[in-house]
């Protein structure tokens, strides 16, 4: 089969090399999967380069997040076991931990819905605790982690500002549903988050940025309010004055999803269910924005490594190289 592997940390487009390898073996516990979609995350990016908190042993195959078909066919969305990763033809993982593809939607959306809206589900719902009438801040909107809280947050009946990079990023923060669209790199978001609650600030902000965007947070942050901290995409891991956060009165909330797979999977569970509920009502739809044939996919990880990629990019095995759509 072909597979994508790393052979040394670097960026993606310089190390990701398209091979020949024998197909995976399942372990213990394990299901042989053929790949129908493999969505691309920024743990992907970083594990590239040797920077993520799982270091798979190299050479490995990157790809955390698929939809795949079972040997008995049916549609199941699954985190692949490294070192065999989704970026290639068939990948193994842990057969407790399958999940149904929603009917609702197609395999590239299905494979998107599970990570970046898990995610945000656990943030909002688990961790900040969002109500309905409450203002959500979420940085990099556009983005495959941001829109698919903008989502959620509109589902959960709170009034959505999002924040972008760029006039097309804005034009697709609106179209996700954003009340308030704030493009960073003309207008100032400090003074514009203020301006749009009135003084108040925002109750819950959605932080998978870092850096200068944890530190706008801190600024717009309301009374009570909770900043949920999910990442650093860009890069720099900000560190938090205490004492501001007791001034102000709000809360600094981490969030490491993936421990939830092994302190309480009943709840991913449960998430599961609550996101297939909303994506068959058409409440969430996730914004798979490219859809790239196997021999395109180090390419792609390279752009959203870059951060010039809107919503979800997605690779699809059964596409033929050139026949991106």
């Amino acid at each position: 089969m072909q597979a994508w592997q790393v052979h040394e940390n670097g960026e993606p487009s310089e190390v990701m090399r398209l091979q020949d390898v024998e197909q995976p073996t399942p372990g213990d516990g394990q299901v042989l999967l053929k790949v129908r979609a493999a969505n691309i995350n920024f743990p992907d990016v970083l594990m590239c380069r040797g920077h993520y908190q799982v270091r798979p042993p190299l050479p490995f195959t990157p790809g955390v997040e698929i939809c795949g078909e079972t040997e008995d066919g049916r549609r199941v969305i699954a985190n692949p076991a490294l070192p065999y990763g989704g970026f290639a033809e068939y990948a193994v993982a842990d057969a407790a931990a399958l999940l149904p593809a929603p009917e609702s939607l197609d395999d590239a959306e299905a494979a998107a819905l599970h990570i970046g809206y898990q995610t945000g589900w656990f943030g909002l719902h688990r961790r900040a605790r969002l109500e309905a009438g409450e203002t959500l801040l979420v940085h990099a909107a556009a983005g495959g982690v941001g829109s698919a809280a903008v989502q959620l947050g509109k589902a959960a009946g709170a009034t959505v500002i999002g924040v972008v990079g760029g006039a097309d990023k804005a034009a697709v923060a609106r179209e996700l549903g954003c009340d308030v669209v704030i493009d960073r790199r003309s207008e100032d978001v400090v003074a514009a988050v203020k301006e749009a609650t009135g003084g108040r600030g925002a109750d819950v902000i959605y932080d998978p940025v870092g850096g200068e965007a944890y530190t706008q947070s801190t600024k717009v942050v309301a009374f009570e309010g909770r900043i949920v901290v999910v990442g650093f995409a860009s890069g720099s891991i900000p560190s938090p004055g205490l004492n501001h956060a007791l001034v102000k009165n709000y809360s600094i909330l981490g969030l490491h999803w993936g421990l939830y797979n092994t302190k309480n999977p009943k709840l991913v569970q449960h998430c599961h269910e609550q996101l297939t509920e909303l994506a068959a009502r058409g409440v969430v739809k996730p914004l798979v924005s490219e859809r790239v044939p196997l021999g395109g996919a180090a390419a792609a990880v390279q752009r959203v490594a870059d951060g010039v990629t809107t919503g979800r990019v997605t690779i699809v095995p059964s596409l033929e190289n050139g026949a991106a759509a």
